[in-house]
């Protein structure tokens, strides 16, 4: 009796000692739009850095991720309106804090970006919204915070704002002379323009000007608030920010980005 009490403590012990993952209840709905190399839709699917690390996460927590392609406006609908558990990658605002937990993964910052040229340095957001004669372009759905729409609002007001579905249309019009300007994290654009003969050519060519009011800041992933249970919104946290105290996020930017073009625009925590 003795000996098969003394087995049994043994397994109990060795049960107690192997770690515990944490799994997801059910598949996590994950709609995504192109965004650089962050998020690459092609032939093969939906690949980048955040379909590879959520990948990752899947085989060895036992989370699984369903990815939906759709545009950038309608993937934030979908995370406002309960249709989608992520929302990534995602700036940091109070409007999505609303609707998601937040968890920071990497610094970003957004700039104004355009083509190299003579004309005097815009230094300031004021100074944009005085400078007519420059021609805007945006993502359409894209978020920097609360200075950044508000510069949106102004520029439409003043009829100088097109918007368009993805960052690589916004390439084409820069190119083509159909817009002087775009503001966005520039590792989004060089990712949109890598691979595309088209463009590719003028990632070399590329001005970036930092704009005061558009400082570095989080970007991440949202969990929703109604979408995900308790349980798995403290599951997914816990992949997600481990996969950024491990290294293994930064490491996969490294790999997908070519060598220098994060510098202006995205360091790890």
């Amino acid at each position: 009796m003795r000996t098969i009490l003394g087995f049994i403590t043994v397994i109990l012990m060795l049960m107690a000692s192997v770690p515990s993952h944490a799994q997801c209840s059910r598949a996590i709905n994950v709609p995504v739009s192109p965004t650089g190399l962050s998020v690459t839709v092609g032939a093969d699917g939906v690949g980048g850095v955040y379909p590879d690390i959520l990948r990752s996460v899947a085989a060895k927590e036992g989370c699984s991720f369903t990815f939906s392609v759709v545009p950038r406006a309608r993937q934030e609908v979908m995370f406002e309106t309960g249709k989608a558990d992520l929302l990534i990658p995602a700036s940091r605002t109070s409007r999505r804090d609303e609707h998601g937990i937040f968890v920071p993964l990497i610094y970003n910052r957004a700039t104004l970006i355009s083509l190299a040229s003579e004309r005097p340095a815009v230094r300031s957001a004021q100074e944009l919204l005085e400078r007519r004669e420059l021609r805007v372009a945006l993502v359409r759905g894209y978020d920097y915070g609360e200075a950044y729409q508000e510069l949106v609002r102004e520029l439409g007001k003043q009829g100088r704002l097109t918007l368009d579905v993805d960052a690589n249309s916004i390439a084409r019009k820069l190119g083509a002379g159909m817009a002087d300007v775009t503001i966005m994290a520039p590792s989004i654009l060089v990712g949109a323009m890598v691979g595309d003969s088209r463009v590719e050519p003028l990632t070399d060519k590329l001005r970036y000007e930092a704009l005061p009011e558009l400082p570095w800041g989080d970007s991440g992933a949202y969990i929703s608030k109604t979408a995900v249970s308790a349980e798995d919104r403290a599951t997914l946290r816990e992949l997600l920010e481990g996969a950024t105290k491990s290294g293994a996020l930064w490491r996969a930017f490294q790999r997908y980005y070519p060598p220098g073009s994060l510098k202006d625009s995205i360091r790890p925590r």
